[in-house]
């Protein structure tokens, strides 16, 4: 049985699930349309098997679902609302200093 996530474990979910740039790249096709694992990991450059491994972490994050469909499965967002989610974070303006990436920050203890 599914229980309601807490906001923080719904935040730490979604920041879990962008720390890597592919699965980033992967939720924004999602975003666009409902794709097969096949045909993502060939508009992404990437192996099949690396693709199911960021297909799956996405799946326990819980931010998208699989449809079955016929012999093959299609992934899609778990909820239309996580498009405009993405929209937005891809689109805010973020306070960064010149020349100093996350990466350093994150030496720092910070990130």
């Amino acid at each position: 049985m599914l229980t309601a996530a807490t906001d923080i474990e719904v935040l730490a979910r979604f920041g879990r699930a962008l720390a890597d740039p592919i699965r980033c790249r992967v939720l924004l096709a999602l975003r666009d349309a409902p794709a097969y694992p096949a045909d993502l990991a060939d508009a992404l450059g990437v192996s099949r098997p690396r693709l199911s491994n960021h297909l799956a972490c996405l799946r326990d994050c819980g931010l998208v679902v699989t449809v079955p469909d016929g012999r093959r499965t299609r992934y899609e967002l778990a909820d239309e609302r996580l498009g405009d989610a993405l929209d937005s974070l891809r689109t805010a303006v973020l306070a960064v200093e010149t020349g100093r990436t996350c990466a350093e920050a994150s030496e720092k203890g910070c990130c």
